[in-house]
């Protein structure tokens, strides 16, 4: 998911911005989802120019709908000041959005300052919104988002383990799904974003391996856009790479640009992000950095190898350390963390193994990537103050001392809903690369809707 600058671009006749498009997804529909860049280009042809204005207002419309999404409302004189366009063009564009019924304006409260308040421009609640799913080991979730991050409606449903076959999950979300007022708000869905616990090729939603699920090759964006019947893409992507890009957006990563998400939970992963983007790999397979292997002599992973690094703080590590059972699931875990939060040594004992583990994993890491801020999310977050001084401890000792002075440690600020906040970002991002694109469409849609 490419994450656009938020300036405007000025209409001028030298050196004019260019825009390519890329599409990827499942069941495409109304226009194409896009990913937007810029560049700057030799002069267009005269008989061009008509074309470059419009590429000029798309990528204006852009900035500004994106920065509203991604801070919050704003003024119009704030979002000049943030996007760098003119008063004018901030006051046609906004025009065009808000008669588009994508934006509103609204006035501000009076604070007892002398002159009439600037009114607030904010997204429209419900104008457009996104499925947001997450499939975890012992979880499922499911929210429809609206632009801005705002949840309309969120479920999570807990799931026994052992029942993990494609055709139950399918259901399952199928079902879930059902339970939000999914088919009020048809004509205003414009995505389907899924955060799946294993590695997925990015570019048709295939999940090639979920070990903790025993899933192989599993077309999981196909599958679901034969339950959901929603007709919109649908965009599948490992949990923890949508994890880091919510903290990053929503959560405590907000203001770095180098960002490091490792999610814990039966398995590990992690999610990279580097200058502000996404760092995902060839494929998307990128940052499966639970399968690092850290000890030679240690225990089989469900991935087939031997010492990878979540056989030594994933939850089976943390359960077999306090004495339970390593496949009691989430209501094991929840007991240790009672038990510990009571100064049991036992417990205590097992979140610091688990912590100097850790430690040993992000010292690798920090040494190699050398990130902002590292983000722990999951089992992790709110296992953070039983471990965070043993994961000190190693990463001082082990870290180069320059990226270890550099690198701040912190748990995810979303909790478990990090990867179905990301999921709804993954899902709106084509919209944000191109509101305009969706202007008519949408019109059209809302009045075959209520006709």
């Amino acid at each position: 998911m490419y994450e656009p600058t938020t300036g405007g671009l000025e209409d001028r006749s030298t050196n004019p911005p260019s825009i390519s498009f890329a599409t990827h997804g499942v069941a495409p529909a109304r226009p194409e989802p896009t990913t937007f860049s810029c560049r700057c280009d030799p002069v267009l042809p005269a008989d061009s120019i008509g074309q470059r204005s419009e590429t000029v207002r798309r990528a204006n419309l852009a900035a500004i709908v994106r920065e509203l999404h991604v801070r919050g409302p704003q003024s119009r004189s704030e979002l000049v000041a943030r996007t760098g366009l003119t008063r004018t063009a901030i006051r046609a564009l906004i025009g065009e959005l808000v008669a588009g019924e994508l934006l509103v304006e609204e006035r501000r409260p009076l604070a007892g300052a002398p002159g009439r308040p600037s009114p607030l421009v904010r997204p429209k609640p419900a104008a457009v919104l996104v499925l947001a799913i997450q499939v975890a080991v012992d979880s499922l979730a499911a929210a429809l988002v609206g632009v801005g991050g705002t949840p309309l409606e969120r479920i999570r449903i807990s799931r026994p383990r052992g029942h993990f076959s494609v055709d139950e999950i399918v259901a399952d979300l199928r079902d879930l799904t059902e339970r939000l007022p999914v088919r009020r708000h048809r004509h205003a869905i414009v995505g389907v974003g899924v955060a799946m616990a294993g590695l997925v090729r990015r570019a048709d939603g295939m999940v090639s391996r979920a070990p903790n699920l025993g899933w192989q090759d599993v077309p999981l964006g196909e599958r679901l856009a034969a339950v959901l019947d929603l007709e919109v893409p649908i965009f599948v992507a490992n949990e923890a790479d949508l994890a880091a890009m919510a903290e990053l957006r929503r959560g405590a990563a907000r203001g770095a640009d180098d960002l490091l998400m490792v999610w814990g939970e039966v398995g590990v992963g992690g999610g990279l992000i580097v200058d502000g983007k996404p760092v995902t790999g060839a494929a998307g397979y990128a940052g499966e950095v639970g399968h690092m292997s850290v000890n030679p002599a240690g225990r089989r992973c469900g991935c087939g190898s031997i010492g990878c690094w979540e056989t030594e703080i994933g939850e089976g590590a943390l359960l077999r350390l306090a004495g339970r059972p390593d496949d009691g699931g989430s209501d094991e875990v929840d007991a240790v963390l009672a038990d510990a939060a009571a100064g049991n040594a036992r417990a205590l004992g097992a979140f610091r193994e688990v912590g100097r583990w850790l430690g040993i994993g992000l010292a690798n890491l920090v040494n190699i990537l050398n990130p902002r801020v590292i983000i722990l999310g999951g089992l992790f977050a709110q296992a953070f103050p039983f471990i965070d001084r043993a994961l000190d401890r190693e990463l001082d000792r082990t870290a180069l001392r320059g990226p270890r002075g550099l690198v701040r440690v912190a748990p995810a600020g979303l909790g478990i809903d990090a990867p179905l906040v990301g999921a709804a970002e993954l899902a709106l991002e084509p919209f944000l690369a191109d509101p305009a694109g969706w202007l008519g469409p949408r019109a059209q849609l809302a009045a075959a809707a209520g006709a």
